[in-house]
């Protein structure tokens, strides 16, 4: 059956408890205010072209779509190539925070093969997993951040849907480049706090931050309680976008788990 790919999304959101923005240790975002996290309330329906679909039945990629792959199983095995007799690791699903694990997919063999992008360190890691653990879905939405030009832009294939200003890392704690995805959201229990209403933990980590606050330095795209730090190196990594944008990004768009995010130079 065909269903909207924003719903894992939807449902992370109103299964987070208190500990999510702890057990996410986003890094950089902000001092002071407590990192707990409460239910949301269900937003409206997202607007999107982004579908799921089984193995068997999903189609081959247009132009200009990715696929993302959904957790159906508590445990995920990863090898580190296809058809080893055993895994290098297993995840779990759903995540600590918790959420649905989700993976960027990089290759699709025909035989029931998938190389994604994993949510670990270190950045850039990939691995091996069976199709019939995930259910597959394209999605048209990609994030670039470009660090010199301190800019967000939102495209659904070519066409640009969002730009705005953000804050970064400064040279200490840098954010690091690379091509991740999102991986959760997360609602911070005072929405005009440190994190802003809304927080997207991404697959990738700080370069320099291996802990933080009690997490694992996990590279994050929040809103913020300081517009004035929006457009400077400012945050231990986190990249700050202004409240009305990370509110359209969850609310209007619905911008889906596993939508790739590049953070360039």
């Amino acid at each position: 059956m065909i269903r909207p790919f924003l719903a894992p999304a939807r449902r992370a959101l109103a299964a987070l408890g208190v500990g999510a923005l702890l057990a996410a240790g986003l890094a950089g975002c902000g001092s002071g205010g407590d990192r707990v996290s409460e239910p949301a309330p269900t937003t409206r329906p997202p607007r999107s072209s982004s579908t799921t679909t089984t193995q068997a039945t999903v189609p081959p990629l247009a132009p200009g779509m990715r696929l993302v792959a959904e957790a159906v199983v508590p445990q995920v095995a990863v090898f580190d190539e296809p058809g080893a007799p055993k895994p290098s690791r297993t995840l779990a699903n759903p995540t600590p925070t918790p959420a649905p694990l989700v993976f960027l997919v990089e290759e699709r063999r025909p035989d029931g093969w998938l190389e994604v992008d994993l949510p670990i360190r270190p950045n850039g890691s990939t691995g091996w997993i069976r199709a019939e653990t995930v259910s597959l879905a394209q999605t048209g939405y990609r994030v670039v951040v470009e660090l010199g030009a301190h800019r967000l832009t939102l495209y659904d294939r070519d066409r640009i849907v969002v730009q705005a200003p953000v804050g970064v890392g400064v040279s200490e704690t840098p954010t690091p480049g690379g091509v991740y995805y999102i991986k959760e959201l997360l609602r911070p229990p005072d929405p005009g706090g440190p994190y802003g209403p809304y927080a997207y933990g991404l697959s990738g980590f700080s370069n320099v931050l291996t802990s933080f606050a009690g997490g694992d330095g996990v590279i994050g795209i929040h809103g913020t309680d300081d517009p004035s730090s929006i457009g400077r190196d400012v945050s231990h990594g986190c990249i700050r976008i202004g409240n009305d944008v990370i509110t359209r990004l969850v609310e209007t768009i619905g911008l889906p788990l596993g939508t790739p995010v590049e953070i360039r130079a």
